[in-house]
């Protein structure tokens, strides 16, 4: 930092990095910090000043996954990050237009992730634990009127629809303290347009999303019947 600041500036920032991101005991009388916290701290003549960044909703403290769902200071759900290559992708149930009058209610790919920790204890308990965020990200077909009549066309590996443009993001989030009377999953639409989506998103009204599931879902809410190939552990040879 600048040394204009005058004689009473104290450079602790070689202690503030030693802290780590752990919880740690007072070193000469500084406050314990995370290292990815964003603080400057002025001694001059009796002044402190801190920069701190706006504190989001408090988080469920009952979740049961290492990936955990943000909130902000409205309550609304933050969009989750690197899901393509850190979480688990379970599948693309697929309802194009092109077999469905053109009025297909999905008529995109809906390719579904889970965190690592929820998808293991639904692998162990059958059971999706508080946290678990099932993320679909939606995927146009690259021609949406194909060859044929259908909407389908050809490849080398021969005929059927093949994926284009991603258009959308939608999540649903297991939390019984904020989502009781849905039977404890919210769901939040981050846009169906092509990226960027929204940076936040507010729980969905019961009946765009929920009830739908409570009608038509499996016991926690959940199509898991599109999903068992992948949520059954592969068999390994003898």
């Amino acid at each position: 930092m600048s040394k204009d600041l005058g004689k009473n500036y104290i450079d602790h920032s070689d202690k503030i990095s030693a802290l780590g991101d752990k919880p740690r005991k007072f070193v000469d009388g500084l406050v314990p910090i995370a290292a990815s916290t964003a603080i400057a701290i002025f001694v001059g003549v009796g002044t402190l000043a801190f920069s701190l960044p706006q504190v989001a909703q408090a988080q469920n403290a009952n979740y049961g996954v290492e990936i955990t769902p943000k909130w902000n200071d409205k309550g609304e759900l933050l969009q989750p990050t690197e899901f393509r290559a850190l979480w688990v992708y379970l599948g693309s149930p697929f309802t194009p237009n092109a077999l469905n009058n053109g009025k297909a209610g999905f008529p995109e790919y809906h390719n579904v992730y889970v965190q690592p920790s929820a998808f293991k204890e639904f692998r162990k308990s059958g059971k999706w634990p508080e946290g678990t965020m099932m993320l679909k990200e939606l995927q146009l077909v690259d021609q949406p009127k194909g060859d044929e009549a259908d909407g389908s066309r050809y490849e080398v590996s021969g005929r059927g629809y093949f994926p284009g443009a991603v258009n959308g993001m939608d999540v649903a989030v297991k939390d019984s303290s904020r989502f009781s009377e849905t039977k404890n999953w919210g769901y939040f639409n981050f846009g169906h347009h092509a990226p960027p989506y929204a940076k936040s998103a507010a729980a969905a009204p019961a009946a765009a999303c929920a009830q739908c599931h409570i009608d038509n879902a499996g016991e926690d809410m959940v199509f898991d019947k599109f999903y068992k190939p992948i949520l059954t552990p592969l068999p390994l040879p003898e």
